[in-house]
C-alpha cells in the first residue's frame, strides 16, 4: 500500500460505493469490470482511492496529457506519491507503485512495465478500449488490434491474474453499442463478447442533479436560426468529413444570428464554450465574437499556446472559448455555464461528453445553459438503448419479457399507452443457471429456427448457438424455390385480412399476401375453439407481431382484423403447388440479403 502523509481523501457516497462495488467484484472475479459516472463526478478521486488500497503495482492510463495529469494531481494531493509516465508532460517515471502514463507513451516503452508486479490496470475514458471479435475458424472471443490490447496482453504476459477496471461517463461506441455485457442491476447490455463482463457500479446523471453533485443541465434548442445537417451521412467510423460540413456552415447566414443569439444569452453567464463544426467555422466564429474576450482552440494549436489560452480561460481573463473537437475530455473549468453546440454530434456519448464540459459546481453557478444549434437528436437523461434509432418516429418503449419478467427497454411505438411495435430481438434481463451463475434470459422476441434442432437463434446468426449447424440462409431459401417450376415467390408489399368461409360455411380469418407486382398467395385459419387460437398463436400470429412477446391474443377474427395495426408482413413468402392450389410454406422477416425488398403498402 502507498505511503500517505495525510488522512486518505474524503469520499462522497457514491464514489464510496463505487470503491466498495469494485473491490467486492475482483475478490470474486478475474473478468474485465467498468464503472461509469459522469463528468463531473470526481472519476479520478475513486481512481487515487483504489490505487491507494491496492495491495500491488498500479498503473492508470488515459488517452490524453491532461488526464493523466488531472488524475496525478488528485492523487498526489493527498500526500501519496506517484510517477507519470508521459511524453506529453515530459516525464518516464515508472518505479513507483503507482504510474499514471499515457497509453502511446507506454506502448513505446513496454519494457519499463515487466516486472510482473502490477495488480491493477485502470483505463480511464474505458469506452476508447476496441473490443472483442470471435474468431469465425475457432469461435474464442479476441480483440481487436489497438493500443490498450498491447498494454493488456503484456501486462498479463507476466501477471496473468491482473485486474482491469476501466471508468468512464459514456459507456459505449458509436455504432457498436455498449461496451460491457452484464449490469449489476441484472441486464445485459452488450454481446457477450464485449471486453469489460461487467458494469459493477453506475451514478445516473439525474441522481448527481438531484443530489446537488452537479449544476443542472438547461437545454434549449435554439429557435432563432440553426444549421441543418439533417442530410449528411457519417463515414466509416462514424465521423463527418469536413468537406461535407463546410459545405453547410461555411458562409453560412445563421452564423451571425447564432453567435449573436449565444452572446445575448451569455449576458449573465461567467464562462461559455463554443463547439464549432471545423477550423474554418470556428475561425468565422471568432470574427463575430468579441477580440478581446474569445480565443481559439484547435488540434493544431502549439502546446504552449493551448495551454496558455486555456488558463486564461479558467482565470476569467476571456469568457468565450472556441474549440474544435479537441476540448470534450480531459478539460477542468467549473465556472462554464453555457454551452453552446454549432456542430452534428455523433452520438450520444460525444453529446453527454460536450454538455458535461458545463455540469462541474462553482460558486455563484446556478446551472449549465445547452444551447443547440445543430438540431442534435440526443435526450440527455433518455434511457440508454443498445441499438441505433431505427427511424425518427421511434421511441423508447417498455417490453416485459413474458418468460422471465424483465422490464426491457427497446426503441419501438404507442398508440397511446398500447406498444404497437419494438424492435427488441433478445430479452435483456439476467437469470441464474443450474450453477447459480448469472446469464442472459434465452427468450427472443424476433428469431430464426435451426431446422436441425429446432432452437432459437439471433435473426442475423449464421450458425446455431444450440447444435452449431450452420443455419441456411433466407438468400439461399429464396434462389432454391426461384428455380422450381411449381414455386412461387412473393416481393410482399401488403397484407389484407378478411373473414370468409369455407366450404362448409364455417368462419376463417383470411391472409392475403400481395407482391409488389400484384400477384397474391393466402392462407386461412380457424379461430372457434381453444385448441385452434393456441395453433393460430404460435404457427401465425407470433410471427406477425409488430410488438413480440405481448400477450395479445384475440379470441376472434373480427379482433385480429380490427387491430392490424399491430402486425406485420413478411418480406418475402414462398409458396408451393399442391395439386391445383398454392399453398405458403416460408415466410421470411427481418430480411437482410442481395435481394431488394418491396416498399410498403399499407400500416401492416
Amino acid at each position: 500500500m502507498s505511503a500517505s502523509l495525510t488522512t486518505p481523501p474524503q469520499l462522497r457516497p457514491y464514489q464510496k460505493e463505487a470503491v466498495e462495488r469494485v473491490v467486492g467484484h475482483f475478490r470474486r472475479s478475474h473478468d474485465p469490470a467498468v464503472v461509469v459516472l459522469p463528468t463531473g463526478s470526481g472519476k479520478s478521486l475513486v481512481i487515487a482511492e483504489l490505487a491507494r488500497i491496492a495491495r500491488g503495482r498500479v498503473l492508470v492510463l488515459a488517452h490524453v496529457r491532461e488526464l493523466v495529469a488531472q488524475n496525478h494531481a488528485k492523487y498526489e494531493a493527498y500526500g501519496l506519491s506517484a510517477d507519470i509516465f508521459s511524453a506529453g508532460l515530459g516525464r518516464r517515471d515508472s518505479h513507483r507503485q503507482v504510474v499514471f502514463g499515457s497509453v502511446q507513451s507506454v506502448i513505446n516503452a513496454l519494457d519499463a512495465f515487466n516486472d510482473g508486479q502490477f495488480t491493477l490496470l485502470v483505463i480511464d475514458e474505458c469506452h476508447r478500449v476496441a473490443p472483442m471479435v470471435e474468431d469465425s475458424t475457432d469461435g474464442k472471443r479476441r480483440q481487436q488490434p489497438g493500443s490498450y490490447q498491447r498494454v493488456i496482453d503484456h501486462l498479463r504476459a507476466s501477471r496473468p491474474d491482473i485486474k482491469v477496471l476501466g471508468l468512464t461517463a459514456t459507456p459505449y461506441r458509436l455504432g457498436q453499442g455498449f461496451i460491457y455485457h452484464r449490469h449489476y442491476h441484472g441486464m445485459v447490455r452488450g454481446p457477450e463478447t464485449s471486453f469489460f463482463c461487467d458494469c459493477v457500479f453506475e451514478q445516473p446523471l439525474r441522481v448527481m442533479v438531484k443530489q446537488g453533485y452537479l449544476a443542472e443541465p438547461r437545454r434549449v434548442d435554439a429557435a432563432i436560426a440553426r444549421y441543418d445537417f439533417s442530410q449528411l451521412s457519417p463515414r466509416v467510423g462514424g465521423q463527418y468529413a469536413e468537406s461535407d460540413l463546410n459545405r453547410v456552415v461555411s458562409g453560412n447566414r445563421a452564423t451571425p444570428v447564432i453567435i449573436e443569439d449565444v452572446m445575448a444569452n451569455a449576458h449573465d453567464r461567467q464562462g461559455v464554450m463554443i463547439f464549432a463544426a471545423t477550423v474554418a467555422h470556428a475561425e468565422e466564429i471568432m470574427g463575430y465574437l468579441p477580440d478581446t474576450e474569445a480565443a481559439l482552440v484547435t488540434g493544431t494549436t502549439p502546446g504552449r499556446e493551448r495551454e496558455r489560452l486555456i488558463e486564461s480561460f479558467k482565470a476569467r481573463e476571456l469568457k468565450y472559448l472556441v474549440n474544435v473537437a479537441v476540448l470534450t475530455t480531459g478539460f477542468d473549468a467549473p465556472h462554464v455555464d453555457l454551452i453552446a453546440i454549432l456542430r452534428p454530434t455523433e452520438s450520444v456519448g460525444l453529446y453527454q461528453q460536450i454538455v458535461g464540459r458545463g455540469l462541474r459546481l462553482s460558486p455563484g453557478k446556478r446551472d449549465c445553459l445547452v444551447l443547440d444549434y445543430a438540431g442534435n437528436p440526443w435526450e440527455l437523461y433518455g434511457p440508454e438503448i443498445d441499438a441505433p434509432r431505427p427511424d425518427s418516429d421511434s421511441e423508447p418503449v417498455q417490453v416485459e419479457c413474458p418468460e422471465c419478467g424483465f422490464a426491457n427497454i427497446f426503441w419501438g411505438k404507442r398508440d397511446g399507452e398500447l406498444v404497437i411495435e419494438h424492435f427488441g430481438r433478445r430479452c435483456q434481463g439476467l437469470v441464474e443457471d443450474e450453477q447459480g451463475r448469472p446469464v442472459q434470459c434465452d427468450f427472443r422476441f424476433r428469431y430464426k429456427v435451426c431446422e436441425q434442432c429446432g432452437a432459437q437463434n439471433d435473426i442475423a446468426a449464421r450458425r446455431c448457438h444450440h447444435c452449431q449447424e450452420q443455419l441456411i440462409d433466407a438468400d439461399d431459401k429464396l434462389r432454391d424455390a426461384l428455380k422450381l417450376r411449381d414455386a412461387r415467390v412473393l416481393r410482399v408489399s401488403g397484407m389484407m385480412l378478411e373473414e370468409s368461409a369455407n366450404g362448409r360455411g364455417l368462419a376463417r380469418l383470411k391472409v392475403t399476401y400481395v407482391d409488389e407486382d400484384g400477384a397474391t398467395l393466402s392462407e386461412w385459419y380457424a379461430m372457434e375453439t381453444p385448441a385452434q387460437r393456441t395453433a393460430f398463436y404460435h404457427a401465425w400470429l407470433k410471427l406477425h407481431l409488430r410488438a413480440p412477446g405481448s400477450d395479445w391474443q384475440p379470441s376472434t377474427i373480427d379482433e385480429v382484423i380490427a387491430s392490424r395495426e399491430r402486425l406485420r408482413h413478411p418480406d418475402f413468402v414462398v409458396g408451393r403447388k399442391v395439386g391445383r392450389y398454392w399453398q405458403v410454406r416460408e415466410r421470411l422477416f427481418d430480411y437482410e440479403g442481395r435481394y431488394r425488398r418491396a416498399d410498403s403498402a399499407d400500416g401492416a
